[in-house]
């Protein structure tokens, strides 16, 4: 048995038996050649120029944030008005040799911070944190896991002064370490620890 012959649908103009096929003039190709080289440039080369500079960016961000995370001792810089407030730590306006580290975990945050002042100003900044010079004790009062996390020693040579502030959670405990040894400059180093 024989399958049934569907009838032939007609030919179009353009394929008429017997009819020349019409060519492209030299213009019309090269013209068509530009647009669609054009067209796949636009369609790949700019995604892949965005994702270039996109990818770029993100690198250099990414090195930004861990060279600020990822900093293992005290760098020379001002904590932030809000880390100050935060970690309680007035560093008084007219001091010098400022720098700072914080450090944060799912159990402790740190504000390691240290700076230079003349003694008035000592005086103003342990005035406004609660203590005062009479209350430092011989010795530095900041640990041996902190001391070496900021990057600080405690030479023997040196009249070091220091002292506690404890305060309740979640207000910061403050260790505070001073270096008297040149009576017209003071060294201060402080530890403030937070628990969230």
């Amino acid at each position: 048995m024989t399958p049934p012959t569907l009838p032939r649908q007609a030919p179009s103009p353009d394929e008429r038996p017997g009819a020349p096929t019409p060519t492209e003039d030299r213009k019309h190709v090269v013209r068509r050649r530009w647009i669609t080289a054009i067209i796949i440039l636009l369609l790949v080369g700019v995604p892949a120029g965005y994702l270039a500079v996109s990818a770029q960016q993100s690198r250099q961000s990414g090195r930004d944030k861990a060279s600020k995370v990822g900093a293992a001792k005290v760098r020379p810089g001002w904590p932030s008005k809000v880390q100050r407030s935060i970690y309680e730590v007035p560093i008084p306006p007219n001091a010098w040799r400022v720098g700072f580290l914080e450090t944060n975990n799912w159990r402790t945050s740190r504000l390691y911070t240290q700076f230079a002042v003349v003694p008035g100003d000592l005086d103003a900044f342990l005035s406004s944190v609660g203590t005062s010079r009479d209350r430092l004790t011989p010795g530095s009062s900041i640990s041996a896991h902190d001391t070496e996390v900021a990057g600080w020693s405690w030479t023997p040579e040196i009249k070091w002064l220091g002292t506690t502030l404890e305060a309740d959670d979640p207000r910061p405990t403050r260790d505070i370490t001073v270096d008297l040894t040149d009576p017209r400059v003071s060294k201060v180093y402080v530890v403030s620890t937070t628990v969230p």
